[in-house]
């Protein structure tokens, strides 16, 4: 009995010293609140595009090193990577935040309002944190402060990584997460955790999901070409508008016939129809825009497989041809059950049970789900909605209105901090 015993009171003794990290953490986290909003404001006044964030990576690397990280830069063009040895040995877990803005123009009278401008795919335009990097820069620069004060006591590493580019690069095939892992960030990490803040969910609040979690995102472009005629004599033609009209029609029967959304949701959206330029020109050919939306690899094998074959068979039915192309862009971001398992009771112990709520697959993307491809990880949703607030009336994220509650932040200081500290305290 006493062998049973023995290493189950060593596994006890080895949480419960984590775990009693937890008082130094809030107490820490109280004293930087007023720093991480501070940090947050400044980047939220100088946003910067991705591969483009200089000034917001010189900030972050001249943090990280004066807590005393090795800091590396220039990771994926601009991302910043710092690692904070702890006294004892452990796992290696990463933290990750987005450090790239938005080409949208800020409509909110703040004091810390935007004010640079840039040029974006040839067009003059604002430049503005409209979903939320900025505060998920300012949290893990928190956290970088407060794992820093007790490094000693860590029993494992940390890896802080800021990443670029998570909302794109016009004409770059590889960035952001995807060019992260490239380079390597993730060979020596056990596990990685990250947030993202969400505008339409109360601050106090957590949003997790096991499984697949966000979708994947894919972008499609159909070139359907046709015969040209005169409008007056369509029978001379093989119209592509036409056929083009059928297509979009058929695309629609993927979701209501061909998936099963019992199990997961999943979109095909048109984004845009370009073809012809006279009103008595029947034009030689269309071209088709859009996206894709899907949950976990199956499914979205199965919705590219349909996609391909309805529009090139209804194009061949028409004597019109269909080149169709699709273009993967993040992956679905899936919190690996396990883990999610083991870990839920610490966000449950950060935010309080009633505030830690499952909920729906979310149709966005987010290109952390390529670090989970690597090792296990759990993203979640932080609230920064005023409280009392309808998310129906509240900003959305991509909107010039955005807006956040900046009482929220300090609950993702506390909840990376618990997790990074349970998780060492559960691998010994």
């Amino acid at each position: 009995m006493k062998k049973l015993l023995l290493p189950f009171l060593l596994l006890t003794t080895s949480a419960f010293a984590q775990s009693s990290l937890r008082p130094q953490i809030d107490q820490s986290a109280d004293a930087i609140e007023s720093k991480v909003i501070e940090w947050r404001r400044d980047f939220h006044k100088y946003p910067e595009l991705g591969n483009k964030e200089f000034r917001t990576a010189k900030i972050v690397a001249d943090h990280l090193r004066a807590l005393g990280m090795e800091v590396t830069e220039q990771v994926a063009v601009t991302g910043v990577v710092g690692v904070l040895k702890g006294g004892k040995p452990g796992p290696m877990v990463a933290l990750r935040a987005d450090m790239d803005a938005l080409p949208v123009t800020e409509r909110n009278d703040l004091p810390f309002r935007s004010v640079n401008t840039a040029t974006y795919n040839g067009q003059e335009t604002g430049v503005m944190h409209a979903c939320g990097h900025d505060s998920h820069m300012a949290i893990l620069m928190g956290v970088a402060e407060v794992l820093a004060g007790m490094k000693d006591q860590l029993e494992g590493s940390v890896k802080f990584i800021f990443q670029p580019a998570e909302e794109g690069v016009v004409d770059v095939d590889i960035f952001g997460a995807r060019q992260m892992v490239e380079e390597g960030v993730m060979e020596d990490v056990d596990a990685i955790f990250g947030l993202h803040i969400d505008s339409q969910r109360e601050v106090g609040q957590i949003g997790y999901r096991s499984g697949p979690f966000m979708a994947a995102a894919d972008f499609f472009d159909i070139t359907i070409k046709g015969v040209q005629a005169h409008g007056a004599s369509p029978w001379s033609s093989v119209d592509p508008i036409v056929t083009t009209s059928q297509i979009i029609t058929g695309l629609q029967t993927i979701v209501s016939r061909n998936v099963n959304i019992t199990e997961a949701p999943a979109i095909v959206s048109i984004g845009g129809v370009h073809g012809g330029i006279r009103h008595n020109i029947i034009p030689e050919e269309v071209e088709l825009i859009g996206n894709i939306r899907t949950f976990g690899d199956e499914q979205q094998e199965l919705v590219h497989r349909r996609f391909e074959e309805i529009a090139t068979k209804i194009a061949e039915s028409a004597g019109a041809t269909a080149d169709v192309r699709i273009r993967k862009l993040y992956p679905s971001t899936v919190n690996h059950p396990e883990l999610m398992a083991k870990m839920l009771p610490t966000l449950q112990e950060a935010a309080g049970t009633e505030n830690v709520i499952l909920v729906d697959p979310i149709t966005a993307s987010e290109d952390y789900s390529f670090y989970q491809r690597e090792k296990p990880g759990i993203f979640m949703m932080l609230g920064g909605m005023k409280k009392g607030g309808d998310p129906l009336k509240t900003p959305s994220h991509h909107t010039p209105d955005f807006y956040l509650d900046e009482s929220g932040f300090i609950l993702g200081v506390r909840a990376l901090s618990y997790l990074t500290v349970d998780y060492m305290g559960m691998k010994k």
